[in-house]
C-alpha cells in the first residue's frame, strides 16, 4: 500500500509539473505552396491529372521504348539510351503545353480587365463582376471563373474563393489581377476603374514586348534542339549496321554512349539558359 501511495504521489506530481509548462512555441507555419509539377499540370491545362499519373506516363512511356529498342537494335546500352528520351517526353509535352497555353493567356488577360472594368462601371459589385466572366469572358477562362461563382455562392467568402481562383488558373499575370482587386476589396476607394484601366494598358505592352522576344528567342531554342538531337539520330542509323552494335554493346562502348548523354544534356541546359528569357514568377502565393 506504501509503494502504491507512493506511485500515485510521484504521478500526481508529474501531471503538476507538466500542467505548468505550455506547448512549445511553434514556428510560423508558411503558407503551403502548389508542389511544381502540380502547378505544372494545372498551367497545361491537365488539371485533371495527377502527378502520380504524369510519373507513371513517364515510367511506362521509357519501358515501351526501352523494350522496341532492345527488340528492333539488340543493344541494351543504346535502348537505354533511348529509353530515357522516351520517358522524358511525357514531362516535355506538359512543359510545352503550359509554356502555349501561358502565351495564349497573356493575350487574354487585357481582356478580362476590360470587362471587369465594363461590369464596375454598370454599377455590379467585384465578386458580380468577377461570376460575370464565367458567360462574358473568354472562353479559354470561362470555367475557372464558374467554378469561382459556385465557390463563393456556397460560403460568401470573397478572399478564400479569390485564393482557390488563384490556384486554379496558377498564372502569375492572374496573381497580379487577383491581388490588386483583394487590396481594392479591402482598402475601398473611388479609383478601381482607372486602377483597372492602367493594369490593362499595362498588361497589353508587357504582351507586347514578351512576344517579340520569344519570336527573337525562338532561333536560339531550336537551335538548341537541332544539336542536341542530331548526334542521337546518327547513333540510330549506326545501330542499323551489326558491326556498329557490336560495338556499342562493350563496356568501352557503353562509356561512349553515357559521356555523350551527359554532354548533350549539359549542354542543352547551358544553351538553353544563355538564351533564356527572365519568367514571370509567382511571387504573390
Amino acid at each position: 500500500m506504501s509503494a502504491l501511495l507512493g506511485v500515485m504521489l510521484g504521478t500526481g506530481l508529474f501531471l503538476t509539473w507538466w500542467a505548468c509548462w505550455g506547448p512549445s512555441p511553434q514556428v510560423s507555419a508558411r503558407p503551403r505552396r502548389t508542389p511544381r509539377l502540380r502547378e505544372l499540370l494545372v498551367r497545361s491545362g491537365t488539371g485533371s491529372v495527377s502527378v502520380r499519373g504524369l510519373l507513371g506516363a513517364c515510367g511506362v512511356s521509357g519501358l515501351l521504348v526501352l523494350l522496341v529498342a532492345v527488340v528492333l537494335v539488340r543493344s541494351v546500352p543504346i535502348a537505354v539510351c533511348f529509353a530515357l528520351f522516351g520517358a522524358w517526353t511525357p514531362y516535355a509535352l506538359v512543359r510545352w503545353r503550359a509554356a502555349k497555353r501561358t502565351a495564349s493567356l497573356r493575350e487574354l488577360w487585357p481582356d478580362v480587365v476590360d470587362h471587369l472594368r465594363s461590369a464596375i462601371r454598370a454599377g455590379l459589385s467585384l465578386p458580380e463582376a468577377l461570376m460575370q466572366l464565367a458567360d462574358k469572358g473568354p472562353a479559354e477562362l470561362r470555367g475557372a471563373f464558374r467554378e469561382f461563382g459556385a465557390d463563393y455562392r456556397a460560403g460568401g467568402q470573397f478572399d478564400d474563393s479569390l485564393s482557390r481562383l488563384k490556384d486554379r488558373l496558377a498564372d502569375p499575370v492572374a496573381d497580379r489581377i487577383v491581388e490588386a482587386l483583394r487590396m481594392t476589396r479591402e482598402v475601398g476607394g473611388s479609383d478601381l476603374g482607372r486602377l483597372l484601366g492602367t493594369l490593362s494598358e499595362f498588361l497589353r505592352d508587357s504582351a507586347r514586348t514578351r512576344n517579340e522576344l520569344e519570336a527573337r528567342q525562338s532561333w536560339t531554342v531550336n537551335a538548341a534542339r537541332l544539336a542536341v538531337a542530331a548526334p542521337w539520330f546518327v547513333l540510330l542509323l549506326l545501330a542499323t549496321r551489326p558491326e556498329a552494335v557490336r560495338a556499342y554493346n562493350t563496356g568501352a562502348g557503353a562509356l561512349v554512349l553515357a559521356g555523350g548523354l551527359v554532354v548533350s544534356v549539359v549542354c542543352y541546359r547551358m544553351m538553353l539558359r544563355i538564351g533564356a528569357l527572365p519568367e514571370d514568377e509567382r511571387v504573390l502565393r
